[in-house]
């Protein structure tokens, strides 16, 4: 059971991170900046627990402030990116590596100054790590599917929410539009800037989750472990999206295979040197997937016509 639980715990983390960039991207924006995004978003959520255990240690009260910081955090780097690529138009690959450093600096520079109390907050690590307090009475299939924490059940539900806004909604059509001929979409009335600004920032939110549940739900409010992984993760996350063809519902078991993947070298004893080819199974089946779905060439497998590429209403 304990590889298990760490597989979901690092499928929780990739879920989050994945979702939020697959909403991004269908407007058209590849935000590379997932991993800082990540990092704010455990940052708001030791800022707002750290303020509120001082006063209270409701379970509930607890969760939401972790969460609601989290999401305030992360959509505040989600509103900086937008406005650099959307509103000044600036290279996105090169703001999105700009936003990965600059939440890893803010996050080591906060947490390793000493101004957040993680003893404090690692004495309420119970309230995320387990959601359904008497799931051991239900044996195998509450151990299974029920002992898990919060934020894994908030990922699957966010994932599912996602897959169905944009596969049966107008806003759903009507963000893919943009993603895939912004142009086009500009002419038939479609708010282009409006709908890139809002995916980028509720994108950054749920990517942000992902940061808050590492540091809450994975290591239990441990920040050296974490320095590295955060950052790990939300590269893993980026290269998730392509490895699940841009659908929010496969992303939930991508997420799973990644887990495995990552985690199994920790499991299996004597690896060694091995340890590290192991690791590296995630970005070698990305980049098969990759060369595959472009050999087919479908383009329910292909990424939105306009990824990366900026939008000059003045050139329509």
């Amino acid at each position: 059971m304990l590889f298990l639980n760490s597989i979901i715990k690092q499928a929780t983390v990739l879920l989050f991170g994945t979702t939020g960039e697959i909403l991004t991207e269908k407007s058209g924006h590849l935000n590379l900046g997932i991993p800082g995004v990540m990092f704010f978003g455990a940052l708001g959520g030791c800022v707002g627990l750290n303020a509120y255990v001082k006063t209270g240690s409701n379970p509930v009260m607890i969760t939401l402030i972790a969460i609601i910081c989290a999401i305030i955090f992360a959509s505040f780097i989600g509103v900086l990116y937008g406005f650099l690529t959307v509103t000044l138009r600036s290279n996105q690959n090169i703001t999105g590596l700009a936003i990965s450093s600059f939440g890893a600096g803010c996050y080591k520079f906060f947490l390793q100054s000493g101004a957040i109390n993680l003893k404090a907050l690692s004495a309420h690590n119970a309230v995320f790590a387990h959601v359904f307090g008497s799931y051991d009475k239900l044996g195998w299939f509450g151990e299974v599917f029920l002992s898990h924490g919060i934020l894994f059940y908030l990922a699957i539900a966010i994932a599912i929410a996602m897959s169905l806004v944009l596969n049966k909604t107008r806003t759903g059509l009507f963000l893919r539009s943009v993603g895939e001929n912004p142009a086009t979409a500009d002419a038939a009335g479609i708010n282009v800037t409006t709908y890139r600004y809002l995916a980028t920032i509720i994108g950054s939110a749920v990517a942000g989750l992902g940061g808050l549940s590492y540091i809450f739900y994975y290591t239990g409010f441990s920040v050296d472990s974490a320095n590295a992984a955060i950052d790990i993760s939300g590269w893993l996350a980026i290269a998730l999206v392509i490895f699940t063809m841009w659908k929010p519902t496969l992303s939930i078991l991508g997420s799973l295979i990644f887990s495995v993947l990552s985690t199994m070298g920790t499991y299996i004893p004597n690896l060694h040197a091995y340890k590290n080819l192991i690791e590296m199974l995630p970005y070698l089946m990305t980049i098969i997937i990759l060369i595959v779905t472009s050999i087919v060439g479908k383009r329910e497998t292909q990424p939105p016509a306009s990824l990366g590429i900026n939008y000059f209403r003045e050139e329509r």
